[in-house]
């Protein structure tokens, strides 16, 4: 199914037939222009639309000095200043973006790979957040290791790498429409918040579409709480069907599985906080127990 049926399925009479029983008003969020009531649909629907232009390579191999275990250590980095600096979620996610495609475009050396995603949580945090941190604050947590001069030079340089346009799609944002137009209760929508937050240190997710990777996450999280699946709700709002997702939740329930790093645990200590309902504790499926679930 292409972009364009997606988009018109979203749009259609049938469509909006099943999607009648949810009221207008929780598709809008006081103060998320993301989710402004009136233009809610639009802006969804242009931010599908911008995907197409920001899908990644597989950049990491002309990069020779640095590893996607960097990488992974960086991103673990990211998640605790953005949980330290109490900055949006979104900021977090873009950041991460802005370094990949920063990245996917310039050759580095690994002594500045804490520069560069530094630099990219300023930028995105300017974007994003009301009150956002400045580069003194960035001074300090690389213990002086750059100078504000080489700060704002590499701000410059991320700028003009990706033509001033950072407007990139994120799955956070995605997730948070899919989970209001569905009626998703908080727990449910914070774990599936985890694992999506969890595929920003793999590498291996990097390449995967905004969009597709939040359906992803909510229907592994809906599986995991034993909540049904991929009604035509979500269908008709995501644009995916289930049987679409099903190789990508398998993915993320691999990852869940087997690959907890205890080295880089800033997400799993996060999400197991009881302001976020403890869900990283919460056990994945069994591997063949969800093969066997997505048969049926």
């Amino acid at each position: 199914m292409t972009l364009e049926d997606k988009m018109a399925l979203a749009r259609n009479p049938t469509c909006s037939e099943t999607m009648k029983v949810v009221p207008v008003n929780i598709i809008g969020q006081l103060g998320d222009p993301y989710a402004n009531c009136e233009y809610a649909m639009d802006i969804f629907i242009y931010m599908r639309e911008r995907e197409e232009r920001f899908l990644l390579p597989d950049y990491m191999k002309d990069q020779p000095d640095i590893t996607t275990e960097m990488r992974a250590i960086l991103v673990n980095w990211m998640v605790e200043v953005q949980e330290n600096f109490e900055l949006n979620h979104e900021t977090l996610y873009l950041a991460v973006k802005l370094l990949d495609h920063f990245l996917a475009k310039e050759i580095v050396i690994r002594e500045t790979l804490q520069l560069i995603g530094s630099t990219a949580i300023i930028i995105a945090s300017k974007f994003e957040d009301r009150c956002p941190p400045c580069v003194g604050d960035f001074l300090y947590l690389c213990d002086d290791a750059y100078s504000r001069k080489t700060f704002l030079s590499t701000e410059k340089k991320i700028l003009i790498a990706l033509n001033f346009d950072i407007n990139i799609p994120i799955a956070y944002r995605f997730l948070r429409q899919y989970a209001k137009y569905t009626h998703v209760n908080m727990e449910t929508l914070t774990l599936a918040r985890f694992i999506c937050e969890l595929t920003l240190q793999d590498y291996s997710f990097a390449q995967e579409s905004a969009s597709r990777l939040a359906s992803a996450c909510l229907l592994l999280a809906l599986k995991m709480k034993n909540l049904g699946g991929w009604g035509p709700a979500l269908e008709c709002y995501s644009g995916y069907k289930a049987q679409e997702l099903y190789p990508l939740m398998k993915k993320l329930n691999f990852m869940l599985t087997y690959k907890h790093d205890e080295q880089l645990n800033a997400v799993h200590n996060k999400y197991s906080h009881r302001v976020f309902f403890e869900v990283a504790k919460i056990p994945p499926i069994n591997m063949l127990k969800l093969k066997e679930i997505l048969q049926s």
